[in-house]
């Protein structure tokens, strides 16, 4: 699908085509109309921007969420367009829960072509602080963690990727996280998560492409560092709205000093779905201000 785009220094013969570059194909890659794609968390900030960009672009999206009224505004907010948007309860760390989802979704939509898993976050109890040491973290806090995080990516994956092993194609986006990349302070159980959900990544892409169809891609995002209702209380004060001082030292090691909006996520997610990235499975695409990349010095 996207042979036109081939180097074109490259010649002819060794494309086996004339090399060109077509506009029109490359817009067409990004032209979701007749797919349907499931995001977990499309309630929350991240995940209701992705499904808003998603309805944009022509798709079918199945809003899975615990927060029914939450997914009710975010219907809302998409206008006309909630027409090809449809909302269901899910829990995602209860197989039986996203069973139940995934037959609804069929029965709406017939299909399924793309599975988003942006569900997540952390805890504050699970959280080292002034008041609380590593060595005191709750087990129960930490294995709220470990469940939302990564078994809320596994079982979804399960489910939905069972229908694309038995279509033959689909593709997968995870979310995972900078703390997966970079050992970030106090959030224990959130980066170990997350750093299970990049491997799981790569894992789960060679699994489906050697034993299904290499037609089923799998990658992830690692978003940088966004203002969400679950880091809020790490990166600002409760009280004034002012940076903690893990805020500044955020913004004085991203080289781009600032947070990330919602709206940064969607040219590598759109992607990542899409056409254009058919070559491009078992990855972890970070999206992050240069923060990865940036050594302090």
């Amino acid at each position: 699908m996207i042979d036109t785009l081939k180097d074109p220094d490259a010649g002819p013969q060794a494309a086996g085509r004339s090399p060109s570059f077509d506009l029109q194909q490359l817009i067409r890659m990004y032209d979701f109309t007749g797919k349907t794609v499931v995001v977990t968390g499309g309630t929350g900030v991240l995940g209701a921007s992705l499904v808003s960009a998603l309805a944009g672009c022509g798709a079918q999206v199945a809003i899975l969420g615990r927060n029914l009224e939450a997914g009710k505004q975010v219907l809302e907010s998409l206008g006309s367009r909630a027409a090809q948007t449809a909302l269901f309860a899910c829990n995602v760390v209860d197989r039986a829960s996203i069973e139940d989802a995934a037959r609804q979704v069929l029965q709406r939509f017939q299909q399924v072509d793309g599975l988003v898993n942006a569900a997540g976050g952390n805890a504050p109890e699970a959280t080292t602080s002034a008041d609380r040491s590593f060595f005191d973290l709750p087990a129960e806090a930490l294995r709220q963690v470990f469940e939302l995080n990564l078994l809320g990516t596994v079982l979804p994956c399960q489910v939905f990727g069972r229908l694309m092993a038995q279509q033959g194609r689909g593709v997968i986006l995870n979310y995972s996280s900078m703390s997966a990349l970079r050992a970030l302070t106090r959030v224990s159980a959130y980066s170990a998560a997350k750093s299970a959900i990049s491997n799981f990544t790569q894992w789960l892409a060679v699994h489906m492409a050697q034993e299904y169809s290499p037609e089923i891609r799998v990658n992830a995002l690692a978003p940088g560092f966004f203002l969400t209702q679950q880091n809020q209380f790490l990166l600002t004060d409760r009280d004034t709205g002012a940076l903690t001082t893990r805020g500044e030292a955020i913004l004085a090691h991203t080289p781009m000093r600032r947070f990330g909006e919602p709206d940064d996520l969607l040219g590598a997610a759109l992607w990542l779905l899409s056409p254009a990235s058919a070559f491009v499975t078992g990855t972890v695409v970070a999206v992050d201000g240069g923060f990865s990349a940036y050594s302090g010095v």
